[in-house]
């Protein structure tokens, strides 16, 4: 091997030692701080996070006010609504139904990314800070765990569960109504992105088969656009660290106190 190759050699497996011994730690424990951050966001009892559950008042609005409606979000769950609608077809009939403290609408969505959120900072907070990493495999499984959990988290908020119309009418949640709907119609409260969405679902039967005709209201939840963005920074930083410990994992037998790394594989 020439001296200009073992030169590179030489500085690459220095390069490979700092990023193991010093980047990486740096790294986890800024992605720490972010996503202590984005916990103490949510409006729920959180890693670095207190607060008793947060209450929100809302007004969803939709076009020509064909439904109406305004709702506390306490922690996880709509604890009181008041909502009102038009329906279509029917445009002198007016539906209106409420949820009362005894019966609240949980949002699935909201505990189940703060859950997410919470095994990505065990999963940072399960690596010794003297513990020196030895090879790339093992911070590729530390970073490939995070980063899932990041993901999860992140799809909760973004891509709401689809759900069957006999599953929303039959779900625990439709029995928060007071009055309660006619069979023909139901209704559903979820999370999408930064907002909270009211969907109305109209439901008639045509030649034996249901379909059905659907309109909502929303509004933006600023918590959720913070957290949203700080998931995000979090994602975007974890794949950085992973990419360049990618280009060490290309070397097949770069460990620490290695003296040459071998060709690519």
């Amino acid at each position: 091997m020439a001296d200009s190759e073992k030169e590179e050699a030489h500085n690459l497996q220095m390069e490979f030692e700092w990023v193991l011994h010093d980047e990486v730690h740096s790294s986890l424990s800024q992605l720490r701080g972010i996503l202590t951050e984005c916990a103490q966001r949510f409006p729920l009892t959180l890693f670095g996070n207190d607060q008793q559950c947060k209450t929100d008042r809302f007004v969803l609005a939709a076009p020509h006010d064909q439904v109406k409606c305004v709702a506390v979000l306490t922690g996880d769950s709509i604890t009181t609504a008041e909502v009102t609608f038009k329906v279509q077809r029917q445009q002198n009939v007016t539906m209106r139904t409420s949820i009362q403290n005894d019966h609240p609408w949980k949002l699935q969505q909201i505990q189940d990314a703060a859950n997410h959120l919470q095994q990505a900072i065990a999963h940072i907070d399960n690596v010794d800070k003297q513990y020196s990493f030895k090879t790339s495999d093992e911070v590729m499984h530390v970073l490939g765990n995070i980063l899932g959990c990041l993901q999860r988290s992140r799809s909760c908020l973004i891509v709401p569960k689809k759900k069957t119309i006999d599953d929303l009418i039959k779900s625990r949640n439709m029995k928060s109504l007071n009055p309660n709907l006619p069979e023909n119609l139901a209704i559903s409260f979820y999370i999408q992105s930064y907002k909270l969405v009211l969907a109305v679902y109209q439901l008639e039967t045509t030649h034996g088969s249901l379909k059905y005709e659907s309109q909502q209201a929303e509004c933006s939840v600023p918590w959720l656009n913070d957290a949203l963005v700080l998931l995000t920074i979090a994602l975007q930083l974890c794949q950085r660290l992973k990419d360049k410990i990618c280009v060490f994992s290309q070397y097949k037998d770069f460990t620490v106190g290695s003296r040459v790394p071998s060709a690519m594989g």
